[in-house]
């Protein structure tokens, strides 16, 4: 796999602005889906490369210790959505990382639409944000910030003006300071759609990557970017959503997510 990291400055989507320097690790490997029985072993590589890239080291423990410790208690919040789910891959490689820092395996789970019953989120220390990059029809895109949503008891109360509420859910105690990593899968991404709960594999390609950050609005930024630029390849321009991805910027300006 080939790392490239970001540093992304001024101009988050044309407005937004997380850190002033927000480190996002873009990796990709052409290798990745082209034989199903050693997808496991290079996405594992993928991510460690990608997560010693984001934290500066040369050993894979070294970066996962900076982000986690062993005595935390760490919800991976994954996405359940059964058109384009988290690959149960990632989610085992992330797994397998926090068991290699010292975490007990008691202390740790994979959840998504029943984090609020679930006690090691309720009790969570910390946070890994995993999920596939898409369209959405209610927030435009389907990225890191708007994978919170399961941590309210009223999502819908959230989809107004585009999903512009969904920073708000950063703020609140459940999840506040606790999420130490947000991965985009770019696996298999899909670029564009229109409706509620729409997929269609025309519209989905193969590019075989992955999206790392700590900032949550900068890698959703750089998520957004790239659906839009392949929207243009595919279309010969950027053809609408059904609304365009103003959440991003109003959790950087409003919310300080990425701050």
């Amino acid at each position: 796999g080939t790392a490239v990291a970001a540093a992304l400055g001024p101009g988050i989507l044309g407005e937004a602005q997380a850190q002033p320097t927000a480190k996002v690790v873009l990796i990709r490997n052409a290798d990745v889906l082209a034989q199903p029985d050693k997808t496991q072993a290079i996405l594992q590589s993928m991510l460690d490369e990608a997560v010693r890239s984001l934290l500066g080291t040369k050993e894979s423990l070294e970066a996962w210790q900076k982000l986690i410790k062993s005595s935390d208690i760490v919800g991976i919040k994954s996405n359940s959505w059964n058109r384009l789910p988290t690959p149960r891959e990632l989610e085992a490689a992330i797994k397998r990382r926090l068991m290699a820092v010292g975490v007990a395996e008691e202390n740790m789970d994979i959840d998504d639409r029943g984090v609020l019953h679930n006690q090691v989120f309720l009790k969570a220390t910390a946070l890994i944000n995993v999920r596939p990059l898409r369209t959405h029809h209610w927030s435009g895109v389907g990225t890191c910030l708007k994978n919170y949503i399961m941590f309210v008891p009223n999502p819908s109360a959230y989809h107004d003006e585009g999903c512009s509420p969904l920073g708000k859910i950063w703020t609140y105690p459940i999840v506040k300071g606790k999420t130490r990593l947000n991965i985009l899968s770019a696996l298999t991404p899909q670029f564009y759609g229109r409706g509620a709960n729409f997929f269609d594999r025309r519209y989905v390609w193969p590019y075989k990557g992955l999206i790392v950050g700590t900032d949550p609005v900068a890698v959703d930024a750089i998520g957004a970017q790239l659906l839009q630029a392949n929207r243009i390849a595919f279309f010969g321009e950027d053809r609408a959503l059904d609304v365009p991805p103003i959440h991003i910027m109003v959790a950087d300006k409003t919310y300080h997510v990425g701050i």
